[in-house]
């Protein structure tokens, strides 16, 4: 009997899974296991932990959903709780398992477990990539010369006429669980996190709503800018974070959405967007720990440090600055903001406040239900000016700002006069 055991982290799916694929196809028994590290919750020296409510509530729901589409294939998903390394290992080890499933992340973290594992587990882990829209094969350069902006990187990808790979679909059938594995005893939860909904069916509900449902993508381009509401933006990304949602399915719709609807400024603004995420993840894959030094990959110092009572203010949203108030108090609440709103925030975070960037980063990590590793870090260095931008830092004039994208200061008003009030009764 062919035993495997599949290791979800960042693939919360079953569509487009190579290693979940790979494991239907070769094994006998299969076991499908998730672990919650307890360092999660903990605190850094940033003052923020990796993973806030809005987040848990979202991976949560995420789970959940996982675990009925494996149940209703005959599978079923094991939680457990501890140092996810330690876990696998032990499993590995009590089970003699064949074969290792496991999806490749640029994170330096997921990185080293799967290296680790593999040094300990040699001719057993079979490492699958599903987190990109390309194989590193597929680029256009070697990895150590990749491309210093992202302008660069998208011109070569696309002078070269390079598509991504085409998903793969759900398996006919998966083996049946080792029956005496048991998950530690947390019970999914139904946490919600409204409008949010985590898991893979709300994901390519989601997409299916704003691509072929109300056509929303047609306008992409002129909303993308908006501060609050929902079909501005694809809202895609939470799905795309911990891999309810494949990039690679994301990237197909949109492609037949082009062949068979209509093919604007606005459908390849969104391919646009989904390459500067597919940049940042292979900045980080080269770069590794440099993504998060103070200097970032640019190697540059800036004038920046820590100021407590700054960082606070900006974190609870007491600055002197409305715009930059409201979005604060949107993310606290609601885990999301708007692409613009994170943009004016880290702006004054760093020059406005001129706390160290990381700071706004390791709140970003915990509280925002999209958090990706590659693409947060890469953006907060890109605003920090020691990031991949010839242009060097980006300072926003936040009053600017504000006239231009609340001009009628309604986003002000929902998120900061309203909840002020509200806070008073």
């Amino acid at each position: 009997m062919q035993r495997g055991l599949m290791w979800f982290r960042h693939d919360l799916r079953i569509h487009d899974n190579p290693a979940l694929a790979n494991l239907a196809s070769s094994c006998d028994q299969l076991t499908c296991v998730f672990v919650i590290d307890p360092s999660w919750y903990r605190a850094d020296h940033f003052q923020s932990k990796h993973l806030g409510a809005p987040r848990e509530a979202f991976l949560w729901q995420s789970l959940t959903e996982l675990h009925r589409a494996l149940d209703a294939m005959g599978q079923k998903l094991i939680i457990r709780t501890g140092k996810p390394l330690e876990v696998v290992a032990n499993l590995c080890m009590d089970h003699a398992f064949d074969l290792i499933g496991v999806t490749d992340h640029p994170g330096t973290r997921e990185r080293h477990q799967v290296d680790t594992l593999v040094e300990r587990f040699p001719q057993r882990v079979v490492v699958s990539d599903a987190h990109t829209l390309f194989t590193q094969h597929q680029l256009p350069f070697d990895l150590p010369d990749i491309p210093a902006t992202f302008t660069q990187f998208r011109k070569a990808v696309e002078k070269r006429g390079i598509k991504p790979r085409l998903p793969l679909p759900v398996p006919e059938s998966l083996p049946a669980p080792i029956k005496e594995i048991k998950s530690d005893p947390a019970p999914l939860s139904d946490r919600r996190i409204a409008p949010y909904q985590g898991g893979e069916i709300a994901g390519r509900a989601q997409l299916n709503h704003y691509l072929w449902d109300t056509h929303r993508i047609q306008r992409y381009k002129e909303t993308r800018n908006g501060l609050d509401g929902w079909d501005f933006s694809s809202r895609l990304s939470a799905w795309l974070a911990n891999g309810s949602l494949s990039v690679r399915w994301v990237a197909a719709e949109l492609d037949r959405y082009e062949r068979n609807v209509e093919k604007n400024e606005s459908t390849y603004w969104l391919y646009f967007e989904l390459l500067w995420r597919e940049y940042f993840q292979w900045m980080l894959y080269h770069y590794g720990a440099r993504f998060f030094a103070f200097k970032g990959v640019a190697n540059k110092r800036p004038l920046t440090t820590f100021y407590a009572e700054a960082f606070m203010a900006w974190r609870e949203g007491t600055t002197p600055f409305p715009i930059v108030n409201a979005a604060m108090r949107q993310l606290k609440q609601t885990g999301w903001l708007s692409n613009r709103s994170r943009q004016l925030v880290a702006s004054c975070l760093v020059h406005e406040l001129g706390v160290d960037w990381r700071y706004g980063a390791a709140y970003f990590e915990q509280q925002l239900i999209d958090f990706d590793v590659a693409a947060n870090y890469g953006n907060w260095q890109y605003l920090a000016g020691v990031g991949a931008d010839p242009r060097g830092s980006r300072r926003f004039n936040l009053d600017k700002q504000a006239a231009q994208y609340d001009p009628d200061g309604t986003f002000v008003k929902t998120w900061v006069e309203e909840h002020v009030s509200s806070e008073l009764k």
